[in-house]
């Protein structure tokens, strides 16, 4: 889909969470690096700054700022495997319009991830990376962290083919279809799912489970991934190309401009903040140390990656090496209405609060 060039800039963002970073991000940074050329995991040079350019040390560095080193260390292995993996298997190359073809790759690197003996194929970089870092997950997690884990990331895939499924087939989906998609595309269950991994603070099943800290949990990725979706689209206007986005699909199907779309997209995204806010507030008093860990760091998480996304070169070039002008931080939504939007996918969250 082409879109004109035009000044796309962004408001500042609805966070009233104070920023953090984990004391040891550059040794954290420096092993991964390490782990990253031990294992070889790009094609060529060019390909490993491109991998390096993440910045994902820091990244997950933010989400988890009081982290046990080793863990936060292995998340942050996993994000530059992931945004790697993202980049050259699900947003280009052959696989990016062959839903097909995606789903039989993806079923085979899940695979790799559930059963450690599985690898087959060592010769593949991204399958060998993760290979060794499922090892390393069993060694540093405990069996329910693992298998949570591993939910995650085939809830990620999932995401990603259903997302490789529209392109192929010229659909931009509507609103609430793309939401239910973004839950899963953006990466963000198996990102904070390495949350209780990192503190090695495991939530007991009885609140992980519980559908108002699973309301929390979602409207935390929803929030990150529609801050991403910002983001990004400032790299694919540049680029003069946009797909599937929160901005192409309020366009698409509601035959807005690109300014009302801004508008209309930041003020959902900032009543999800909000209701991930109060869920968290209404959570908080009661949760044990482990879930009050788990969502302190889920908050932390949101303004961690925007913190980072102004940055990091992935978002940015060296004709634009940040944001035009930093939006800054709002302590109030731009939309405070409190009641649940007309969007059944995440209507269900609103429903959780206790009057």
């Amino acid at each position: 889909m082409s879109i004109a060039r035009t000044k796309f800039a962004l408001p500042p963002f609805y966070c009233p969470v104070d920023p953090a970073v984990h004391p040891q991000v550059d040794a954290i940074e420096k092993r991964a690096i390490s782990w990253i050329d031990e294992l070889g995991m790009y094609e060529d040079e060019k390909r490993r700054r491109h991998v390096l350019k993440t910045n994902s040390a820091e990244f997950f560095s933010r989400f988890a700022p009081n982290g046990t080193d080793e863990n936060v260390l292995l998340a942050a292995k996993w994000v530059y495997w992931g945004f790697a993996f993202d980049d050259v298997r699900c947003d280009e190359g052959p696989l990016s319009d062959n839903p097909g073809a995606f789903v039989q790759m993806a079923g085979r690197v899940q695979r790799v991830l559930e059963a450690p003996q599985s690898l087959d194929a060592p010769e593949d970089p991204y399958l060998r990376a993760l290979h060794d870092f499922g090892l390393s997950l069993r060694r540093q997690a405990t069996p329910t962290q693992v298998r949570r884990f591993i939910d995650a990331h085939r809830a990620w895939l999932h995401g990603v083919a259903w997302q490789i499924g529209n392109q192929a087939h010229g659909i931009m989906p509507p609103l609430n279809d793309y939401l239910a998609m973004r839950l899963g595309s953006c990466g963000g269950f198996p990102t904070m799912a390495l949350l209780e991994i990192a503190n090695e603070a495991e939530v007991p099943a009885a609140e992980m489970d519980h559908p108002a800290v699973r309301a929390a949990s979602e409207a935390a990725v929803l929030t990150a991934g529609l801050d991403n979706d910002l983001h990004s689209y400032r790299r694919e206007q540049r680029d003069r190309h946009a797909d599937q986005n929160i901005i192409t699909v309020l366009t698409h199907h509601e035959g807005i401009s690109v300014d009302e779309a801004l508008t209309s997209a930041v003020g959902l995204r900032d009543r999800i903040m909000h209701v991930f806010l109060r869920l968290n507030e209404q959570l908080l008093p009661d949760a044990s140390s482990e879930l009050r860990t788990y969502l302190t760091c889920l908050a932390a998480g949101i303004r961690g990656n925007i913190d980072w996304a102004l940055r990091v070169p992935r978002y940015t070039t060296e004709h634009e090496p940040a944001v035009d002008e930093h939006p800054g931080f709002s302590a109030v939504p731009s939309n405070p209405d409190p009641v649940a939007p007309p969007i059944p996918t995440i209507a269900w969250w609103w429903h959780e609060l206790r009057s």
